[in-house]
């Protein structure tokens, strides 16, 4: 353990690696909430590390409290430098409280805290049908992250943890599932050039527990091969999942030329669906939406019955 600084023989002082370790916060969550949100004014060494005092550390205590309560972050400050308004209880959000259940999955990847990740993702699917923890919890997470996500430091590292951790878990549970299902087979994959896999795991998620047989695919092979690859796996139809709007020509031209090519339905899902459901409308492809719950009915409803 760290000790503390003492500043002026009287006031101890923290650094930041001591205070992430104290409170769970992640450094880069801590920096984020002094330079973005003014939540915290840590001291400066002169060289320009931070310091913590005591105060400081009870102050993200106190912020922690307010966003487990669903408190926006944008908010958090106000409501600190009132003291008219009481210090909230940490209690846990109530059953089907899912803004403040979206609040401390936000925050718990924002914090790279893969212990509370572990907790929630544990306590979700024990709590709730599987369609409902990715249409009210996940889903809205994800797109809540990647409206934050941008050119920031730390943004990327989130997404990959965040990523590296849903596929562990996921795809464990496709694993032993598959064996005991006798659905159709669904070839799942990222839509080529798409940032990210995260919209990609929850649909897969979604079409393991309805019963299909999910060959996952981390990354999408040529599109000229997706016929062969139907072939070798027997697959009855394929889901292509993204979270931004992907190349024009891709779009326009690719995908609706492989659907004339594969012998089995192709669809695709995510915010990508939604973005660009006025370019597929007259081609092959089943634009399925955004809601991974719908979108895996509608694709069901395409697929042969074994």
């Amino acid at each position: 353990m760290t000790e503390p600084t003492q500043h002026g023989g009287e006031t101890p002082l923290y650094p930041i690696r001591e205070v992430s370790r104290l409170t769970g916060v992640n450094s880069v969550t801590l920096r984020a909430w002094e330079r973005r949100y003014g939540l915290i004014k840590p001291r400066r060494t002169p060289k320009g590390h931070r310091l913590y005092a005591r105060e400081d550390i009870e102050r993200v205590e106190q912020i922690l409290q307010w966003l487990n309560r669903g408190v926006p972050v944008s908010q958090v400050r106000e409501l600190l430098d009132r003291p008219d308004i009481a210090e909230p209880e940490a209690a846990p959000p109530a059953p089907g409280d899912w803004p403040a259940q979206r609040s401390r999955l936000v925050v718990a990847v924002e914090a790279l805290d893969i212990t509370r990740l572990e907790t929630l993702y544990a306590e979700s699917l024990a709590l709730y049908p599987v369609t409902t923890c990715v249409v009210e919890l996940w889903a809205p997470a994800i797109r809540e992250l990647e409206e934050r996500w941008g050119e920031r430091l730390g943004d990327e590292l989130q997404r990959r943890t965040l990523e590296s951790f849903l596929r562990t878990r996921i795809g464990m549970r496709l694993y032993h599932g598959n064996a005991l299902v006798e659905g159709p087979t669904l070839l799942a994959m990222p839509l080529p050039d798409d940032p990210g896999t995260l919209w990609l795991l929850l649909a897969a998620l979604v079409a393991g527990d309805r019963g299909l047989n999910v060959r996952l695919l981390d990354v999408a092979p040529p599109l000229g091969e997706l016929p062969l690859a139907v072939e070798r796996l027997s697959a009855s139809g394929v889901l292509l999942a993204g979270s931004h709007a992907g190349r024009t020509d891709l779009i326009r031209r690719q995908l609706p030329r492989l659907a004339e090519q594969l012998a089995v339905p192709l669809g695709l899902c995510g915010p990508v669906a939604r973005i660009r459901q006025a370019d597929l409308d007259d081609s092959g492809v089943a634009v399925l939406g955004d809601d991974l719950g719908e979108a895996i009915t509608r694709l069901q409803t395409l697929l042969p019955i074994a």
